[in-house]
């Protein structure tokens, strides 16, 4: 059978930097000539970046991504790359491409684009997708297919195209149509989501078999808004076995050595319809390679479920500042849990000299908050500096005379001014410390701790936070390094120390069993009566639901943080603020 080398390149672009997009695309062109790759896939938009969201509709983003790709395909000629074949995904509209009239799309529509390059030119265009301006792909929603699947010839190997939804489609789809080819090629930008199987994996295979193809896979990496890509670029051969994989969160040029089935039969022409689609083969080279000795493939370990959800919580972090063209940041140091998961998680983003803490102590903040604090300074690196708010706080009291959880909200707000204050003055980005199970219940406070650019555990409730900080901690002992968090933030009860002794116990049930609910509730959108039949007490369940019903409105002015669950707060799970249904027995 013919040998075919392929490169994935899972790589890292800044959505709108188009020009900074093109050089990732270079790049990785020479880095796979290097290796002597035949045939480079790059994922679905890298030109642009996704989700581009409502910049679809602007025709000028359009045009300017539209001009990109012949000036890319005559600048890798001149680069000394133009034998390689390089697919790469870009944004692009229906007019010319597709059968608007019959699809009932606008000729101006948005498509979700691949452009197949090679001696200098644009050799094919594949338009399949009407891309809306929603987030990302999500199951069928809003999918318009296109009127044909694009084939080339490469070495005499059919390679098919297939982009993000083509292979979540069951029935006809590219992968069906690729039972005629040797390897499909899917460009995707598909984001991290924890605590599920394998999904990617075990679809690739599935698509594998019933094309009875290669079918190699290419995603994105980076953070984008609340979004993290994790890349996990793969490789299956036509019995569905994985071949290659790359690792999760980091840029990599996946190079794998395929055997694959020669061209047979000359594929149906366009006017032809197979498997319910018209489809089109580009010959770009007829003849095999000679017989070469094809390189190992690798398989990357994949981190455990802790380790993706922290890892991409820091990739997150580190692309949210980094392409907002920031690169200091600051939060609140108190000692708890949350902002010291908050402190490590920074430094393993941007690095200690780039991580500002503030301790502020008030009268009745406890001693080891400060010397917990001082203790993930000193294993960390970050720098800390205290300011006191008791004076401030008196100040205020003298004017207002504010008691109960007025004066608990004032003390938060005094330290919000006291950090956004550092901000502006200095130019750091402020982080948020809410974990989920805060932010489901409103527990914080608006203009106080709540306040901030990024959340970066906004979306970790805090039973996991803490695992996620044994984890971390796991991690530095078997690398011989410091745990970077002191075991005290641990180990101790939760407090917002507003009032003297307070504990989150005393306005919360115990974040194991609210956790608990919270899962059945929030994640998986049960009502209260189903709730209560998985065996909670009912008391508990009404008080939890009726805190998360009333914390809408909360929710919404929260700042943004990644993704990592399924029930992400604010991009997966939006319930009216102005809302009179209560869940409730009766």
């Amino acid at each position: 059978m013919p040998q075919l080398r392929l490169a994935l390149a899972q790589v890292n672009p800044r959505l709108g930097d188009l020009d900074g997009n093109v050089e990732l695309v270079v790049a990785a062109a020479h880095e796979a000539a290097q290796a002597g790759a035949h045939l480079l896939v790059l994922p679905e938009m890298v030109l642009n970046g996704y989700p581009v969201e409502d910049l679809a509709y602007r025709l000028s983003f359009i045009e300017a991504s539209r001009a990109l790709v012949p000036d890319l395909a005559t600048r890798l000629a001149d680069e000394g790359l133009g034998d390689l074949v390089v697919v790469v995904g870009h944004l692009d509209t229906a007019k010319d491409h597709i059968d608007t009239e019959r699809l009932g799309v606008p000729k101006n529509a948005p498509t979700n684009s691949a452009s197949v390059l090679t001696g200098g030119r644009v050799v094919t265009r594949y338009d399949k997708h009407h891309l809306p301006n929603y987030g990302v792909f999500d199951e069928f929603r809003h999918f318009v297919p296109g009127d044909e699947t694009q084939v080339v010839q490469v070495h005499g190997v059919d390679v098919a195209i297939a982009i993000c939804e083509d292979i979540w489609q069951d029935g006809p789809s590219a992968a069906a149509d690729a039972a005629e080819a040797g390897l499909l090629v899917v460009l995707n930008g598909s984001p991290y989501e924890a605590a599920k199987d394998d999904t990617r994996l075990e679809l690739c295979a599935r698509r594998a078999r019933e094309g009875s193809c290669a079918l190699a896979y290419v995603n994105l990496v980076g953070g984008q808004d609340e979004l993290v890509f994790d890349g996990d670029s793969l490789v299956v051969d036509a019995a569905g076995e994985l071949v290659a994989r790359a690792a999760q969160f980091e840029p990599e040029l996946l190079v794998v050595d395929l055997d694959v089935p020669a061209a047979t039969a000359p594929m149906p022409d366009r006017d032809t319809r197979f498997h319910g689609l018209r489809v089109e083969r580009t010959v770009i080279s007829a003849d095999p390679l000679p017989a070469y000795e094809p390189v190992a493939p690798t398989v990357a370990e994949r981190w455990d479920d802790l380790g993706e959800r922290y890892w991409a919580i820091v990739l997150g972090l580190r692309d949210y500042v980094r392409k907002n063209g920031g690169s200091t940041v600051l939060m609140g140091l108190s000692g708890g849990i949350d902002s010291t998961l908050v402190g490590a998680i920074a430094v393993d983003a941007l690095g200690a000299e780039n991580v500002f803490g503030v301790s502020n102590p008030s009268a009745w903040s406890t001693d080891h908050s400060r010397t917990d604090a001082d203790e993930l300074a000193r294993r960390t690196g970050l720098q800390l500096d205290t300011v006191p708010i008791a004076p401030i706080f008196e100040a205020y009291q003298s004017a207002l005379h504010l008691d109960g959880i007025a004066e608990e909200n004032l003390q938060a707000r005094i330290r919000a001014v006291i950090w956004m204050g550092l901000s502006n003055q200095h130019g750091h980005l402020v982080l948020a410390c809410g974990n989920k199970s805060e932010l489901a219940t409103g527990y914080s406070t608006i203009y106080g701790d709540a306040v901030g650019a990024y959340a970066p555990i906004k979306d970790l409730p805090k039973t996991l936070v803490w695992e996620v900080s044994r984890w971390r901690n796991r991690w530095a002992e078997e690398r011989g390094e410091t745990p970077p968090i002191p075991e005290n933030a641990i180990s101790k009860p939760p407090s917002a120390e507003l009032r003297p002794g307070q504990l989150d116990s005393d306005s919360l049930p115990p974040y194991e069993l609210l956790d608990a609910v919270l899962d059945a509730y929030v994640e998986r959108d049960l009502g209260v009566a189903a709730v209560i039949a998985e065996g909670f007490d009912p008391a508990l369940v009404e008080r939890v639901v009726t805190l998360v019903d009333k914390a809408e409105y909360k929710r919404r002015q929260y700042p943004p943080g990644p993704k990592v669950s399924r029930r992400n707060f604010g991009r997966d799970r939006r319930v009216p603020m102005t809302n009179g249904w209560r869940e409730s027995l009766d």
